[in-house]
C-alpha cells in the first residue's frame, strides 16, 4: 500500500513537472497561445468548483426537503446561473474529450469566444466587452415593446386603466423614469387579458422575450411557456434577494443583480445601482406569481432611461 502511494506521488510530481515546464514553454515562445491555454484551463477549475457547489446545494435541498423557492438567494442564484452555463458548455467540454481535441477548442475559443463560451471561459476584458454587446442587444427592443404596450392599450376597456398604461409609455419614452406607483397602477392588465404572460399578443412575446435573452424564433406557445418559466424564476429570485437583503451584497453581486434584471450598471455609482435595484424590489415584492408579466416588462420600465435617456434608442 505505501508501494503504491509513493508510485502515486511520483507520477503525480512527474506530471506537474512535465506540466510546468510545457506551459513555460508556451509562455515564452507563444505568448497568444497561453493566453487561451491558461483562460481555458482556469474556467474548467472555475466550472468544477460551481458543479460542486450544486452539489451541495442540492445535496441540502434534498436532506431539509427544501424546495427551489425556499433557498437562500446565493444558493438560488449559483442553481439559475449553472444551469444556464452548463446547457451552453456541455457541448465544447464533449469536444475537448478526445486526446489533442483540446487544441480544437482553443481555435474556437479564439475565433468565437462570445458565441460558444461561457463567462467561465471569458478573459476580464472580454467579460465587459461581451456583457455590453449583449445589453445593447437587449435595449434594442425597448421601443418595440412599448411600442406594443400603446398598440395593446387600444383594446383596454377601462378609460382610468388605459390612460395609465398610455401615461406609462409614454412617460419612459420621453426619456423620464417612471415612479413605483406608476407601474403598480397598472398591475391588473398584467395578470390576465390582454397582458398577461400567456395573454399577451405573439407579436408582443417575441418583443419581450429578448429581454430574458430567450429566442424569439420559435412557435408562440413555446415562447409564452419560457416567458412564464423565465419570469417566475425571477420573481422567486426577487423574494429571496428581498429575504437577504440587498444591502448585503457585494459590488459585483450587485452589479449581476442588476444585469440580470436589465440594467447594464458598469458605468454607474454603487449608490445608483442600489437605489435602482431597491425601485426594482419595491415593484417585484408587491406582485403576486399571476402578475409576473408586468415584473418582465419592469425590464423596460426601469431601465431604459435609468440614470439618463442614454440607453433609450
Amino acid at each position: 500500500k505505501n508501494v503504491r502511494r509513493g508510485i502515486g506521488r511520483y507520477v503525480v510530481s512527474k506530471f506537474q513537472s512535465v506540466n510546468a515546464k510545457y506551459e513555460d514553454f508556451l509562455k515564452r515562445r507563444f505568448p497568444r497561445f497561453y493566453h487561451l491555454y491558461h483562460t481555458f484551463k482556469e474556467g474548467v477549475k472555475l466550472m468544477l468548483q460551481d458543479g460542486k457547489e450544486v452539489q451541495r446545494i442540492k445535496m441540502k435541498m434534498f436532506s431539509d426537503g427544501m424546495q427551489y423557492k425556499d433557498l437562500p438567494y446565493r444558493d438560488m442564484e449559483k442553481l439559475r446561473q449553472f444551469r444556464r452555463d452548463i446547457m451552453k458548455a456541455v457541448p465544447l467540454m464533449m469536444i475537448s474529450i478526445p486526446p489533442f481535441a483540446n487544441y480544437l477548442v482553443f481555435v474556437l475559443m479564439y475565433f468565437f469566444p462570445r458565441q460558444l463560451l461561457i463567462p467561465h471561459f471569458w478573459t476580464p476584458k472580454q467579460q465587459v466587452e461581451f456583457r455590453g454587446l449583449y445589453h445593447s442587444y437587449r435595449v434594442r427592443h425597448h421601443w418595440p415593446v412599448l411600442k406594443g404596450l400603446e398598440k395593446t392599450s387600444q383594446r383596454v376597456k377601462d378609460g382610468q386603466l388605459q390612460s395609465h398604461l398610455k401615461n406609462l409609455c409614454a412617460k419612459v419614452q420621453s426619456g423620464a423614469n417612471p415612479k413605483v406607483s406608476e407601474i403598480l397602477a397598472v398591475r391588473s392588465l398584467f395578470s390576465g387579458p390582454p397582458l398577461g404572460i400567456r395573454r399577451m399578443s405573439v407579436d408582443q412575446m417575441r418583443h419581450a422575450s429578448p429581454l430574458l435573452f430567450l429566442t424569439p424564433r420559435l412557435p408562440g406557445f413555446l415562447i409564452g411557456r419560457r416567458l412564464n418559466s423565465h419570469a417566475l424564476e425571477l420573481l422567486q429570485l426577487d423574494r429571496a434577494l428581498s429575504r437577504l437583503g440587498p444591502h448585503q451584497l457585494s459590488e459585483s453581486e450587485l452589479r449581476q443583480a442588476c444585469y440580470v434584471r436589465g440594467l447594464h450598471s458598469n458605468a454607474l455609482g454603487i449608490s445608483q445601482s442600489r437605489e435602482w435595484l431597491s425601485q426594482w424590489l419595491q415593484v417585484s415584492s408587491a406582485l403576486k406569481d399571476s402578475e409576473v408579466s408586468l415584473l418582465l416588462h419592469c425590464i423596460v420600465f426601469l431601465s431604459a432611461n435609468y440614470p439618463t435617456a442614454a440607453s433609450r434608442h
